[in-house]
Parts: C-alpha cells; sequence; structure tokens
C-alpha cells in the first residue's frame, strides 16, 4: 500500500486508537493534522514520532462538539498541508457504565456530543473540502462492537455509535457520485487507557488477561484499527464504501 503524497486529518490523534491510526498513515506515507482536545504531552509524542518517519506533521487542538472549532480544524488542516484526502473521524468518550434508569441526562448529552454530534460536524466540514477539491477522498469513522452487541450499561455510548453508522451510511450514498468514500470500523476491545478502564470496572486488573479468552490468544491493537484504516484510504481499497468492518477477531459472531 502506498499514500505517498496523501493529506490526512486523524481526531483524537495523540492516544490509543488514533495514535496507531496515525502511525499507519504515516507509514505508508501519508502527511498529517493531529486533532486533539487536552493531552499536550500525547499529541507531541505522536508528532515526533510521525516526523522520525520524515512525515510532515502538526497537531490542532479543538473540541469537535463545538462546529466553529471543528471549521477552524479543517482549516488549518488545508493551510498546511494544501488539502485533505484522508479523514479518520476517531475522536470519542467512553460511557460511565450506568443502568438507563441510572444515568444522568448530562452524561448521556455528554457522551452522544463528542461520538455522534462530534462526528457529524467533523464530516461536514471535511465532506465540503473534498467536495471543492473535486479528487475524492476516503472518511473513516471508529465505531464499536457495541452496535452489535448493544450490551446494558452501555446506553450512551450504543445510541452514539449506532447513529454514527446511520450517519456514515447516508453520508456514503450521498458522497460516492464525487469519488469520496465513507466507511466504519468497529472494534472490540482494544489495548488502550480507555480499554483498560473498561476491563477494570469489570473487576479485572489486567487487559493482557483477556487474551486466553479472546480469539487468536490476543488482545487487538492500535495497530490493528490503523492498518485496516490505512488500506481503506488506499488504491487498494478503492472499490469499498458504506461499510461497517469488524475488527475484533470475530468475537461477535463466535460469542465471545
Amino acid at each position: 500500500m502506498k499514500l505517498t503524497g496523501k493529506r490526512a486529518l486523524v481526531t483524537g490523534g495523540g492516544r490509543g486508537i488514533g495514535h496507531g491510526i496515525a502511525l499507519c498513515l504515516g507509514k505508508y506515507g501519508a502527511d498529517l493534522v493531529l486533532g486533539y482536545r487536552k493531552d499536550e504531552s500525547a499529541i507531541q509524542e505522536t508528532i515526533s514520532e510521525l516526523k522520525r518517519m520524515g512525515r510532515k506533521a502538526r497537531a490542532v487542538k479543538a473540541d469537535i462538539t463545538n462546529p466553529q472549532e471543528v471549521e477552524a480544524m479543517v482549516a488549518e488542516v488545508v493551510k498546511e498541508l494544501g488539502g485533505l484526502d484522508i479523514v479518520a473521524v476517531n475522536a470519542g468518550v467512553a460511557s460511565r457504565g450506568q443502568t438507563v434508569r441510572d444515568t444522568e441526562p448530562q452524561e448521556f448529552q455528554r457522551v452522544v456530543s463528542t461520538n455522534l454530534l462530534g462526528a457529524f460536524y467533523t464530516a461536514k466540514y471535511v465532506s465540503r473540502q473534498m467536495h471543492e477539491q473535486e479528487t475524492g477522498g476516503s472518511i473513516t469513522f471508529t465505531s464499536s462492537i457495541i452496535t452489535r452487541t448493544l450490551t446494558p450499561w452501555s446506553a450512551p455510548y450504543a445510541a452514539a455509535k449506532t447513529g454514527l453508522e446511520a450517519l456514515m451510511v447516508v453520508l456514503a450514498k450521498e458522497e460516492v457520485s464525487q469519488k469520496i468514500r465513507v466507511n466504519a470500523v468497529a472494534p472490540g476491545l482494544v489495548e488502550t487507557e480507555m480499554g483498560r478502564r473498561l476491563i477494570r470496572a469489570r473487576g479485572v486488573d489486567d487487559i493482557k488477561g483477556m487474551a486466553s479468552v479472546l480469539p487468536f490468544g490476543r488482545v487487538c491493537q492500535p495497530r490493528d484499527i490503523g492498518e485496516l484504516i490505512a488500506f481503506l484510504a488506499s488504491e487498494e481499497g478503492s472499490y469499498i464504501t458504506g461499510q461497517v468492518i469488524g475488527i475484533e477477531g470475530g468475537a461477535s459472531f463466535l460469542g465471545m
């Protein structure tokens, strides 16, 4: 796969899954702008790693729940890189694992605001930029296996990610004539700080201890997701759009 000369935006690009996406896109040749909200040290480390690869890379601080900040972030991408070819809509937050009856309205709004509204704002402004360029592109949303399992104690997150997948399909249908491919990846448990918090909440201290009960005897890594998104953005993935692609080792259909 080659992404040489491609210009990419990754939201939530400093840590976890976003870190893995950024490094994979950079490995295949893309230059990047990474959006982040608060972890300055993590984003700068990721930027340093990309520059050591020889990639052009810059961080832009933006709250994706604010449409004006999202619009400004996209403008910064264009200013820095000269255009936009690849977008990973990845920024997100977890919900607090409560029942519907115990979930406060503010908590539901917090999760939906980032995971769904933030994705909408990002999609709106990046697709507008791609339209202006008339060169096509790839937009990939980070969804979750939870849209298939709909597990208890997850209503805000499950609702937001389900809405995100609907948004993806609609956008894919709208943009196919512009050669803009739109897809979603749906991970299960991933070895990130969010994943570790989730496992600790279930009484497991070490996420690596889950390997024995997961497909292929390991926990999904951020690079697994990054490699898939790089493929979808490449020429090799250029005939794929409107799809939700699970990346959880088959756990959903194996009943794990």
